[in-house]
């Protein structure tokens, strides 16, 4: 089955409503990175990080996939093979019909272990992490996702899967986070490269096709050429 590898960064979510720490305004306004996204922010006030993931996660939990995300769980019902690298710690692309994706920076929807990360515990409908939750080995539980100084969570795993893909397709990211940014460089030499922003032409790579629309646009008509063709080629970018 031809293979696509989907790096899909926050700017598809935003388009399903779901506000990035980069954003003016909204829930990241008020609540600084390094005491809601750190370890250290963690150890001096996990009540305070506690209610945080807590009002991300029904932000979350309100929002609906988007064309985009449909339209990926879509092409892998056509019988394609679609692997989806996300840095989002949402479940939409789960919930759009995804079988195979991974979570590079966690998953807001899950608790961990504060003192091994192995230990993930998936979270009922409207259930929420509490001071006192403990793990099974007697830690307080935390939020599974990965914060700012700790290492990216499959890096290794996600490096080999790049490797394998016959078209690299990235989405809603700038390529600005490190390491995650540098899968870009993991594919074979003559494996396409294409990236969906709207301002792909901007800031895409040299060597990186650049399709210039938003996620919800650019992605579906993307899998509308891939179905009709039955094959991962890009399509004609003269109008890009």
């Amino acid at each position: 089955m031809p293979h696509l590898v989907v790096l899909s960064g926050a700017g598809i979510s935003a388009e399903s409503g779901i506000e990035t720490f980069r954003a003016a305004e909204g829930l990241w306004a008020n609540h600084p990175v390094e005491a809601v996204a750190t370890p250290e922010g963690w150890r001096r006030d996990p009540e305070r990080v506690l209610g945080f993931y807590a009002e991300r996660r029904r932000q979350i939990r309100s929002a609906r996939p988007n064309a985009a995300h449909r339209a990926l769980a879509e092409l892998e019902g056509a019988g394609f093979r679609v692997t989806i690298l996300t840095q989002n710690i949402d479940d939409l692309h789960e919930r759009a019909g995804s079988k195979d994706v991974m979570h590079l920076h966690g998953n807001v929807m899950n608790a961990r272990s504060s003192v091994d990360p192995r230990l993930i515990y998936p979270l009922a409908e409207g259930e929420e992490i509490n001071l006192g939750d403990l793990c099974d080995k007697g830690s307080q539980l935390r939020p599974h996702v990965v914060w700012f100084g700790e290492p990216v969570l499959l890096l290794d795993a996600a490096r080999e899967l790049t490797a394998d893909a016959d078209l690299l397709l990235v989405v809603g990211t700038s390529l600005n986070v490190m390491p995650v940014a540098g899968l870009i460089d993991e594919v074979a030499f003559h494996v396409p490269r294409l990236l969906v922003d709207p301002r792909a032409h901007e800031f895409a790579p040299q060597g990186v096709m650049a399709l210039s629309r938003r996620a919800a646009e650019g992605v579906p008509l993307l899998v509308d050429h891939w179905r009709r063709t039955r094959r991962l080629t890009p399509p004609d970018m003269s109008a890009g």
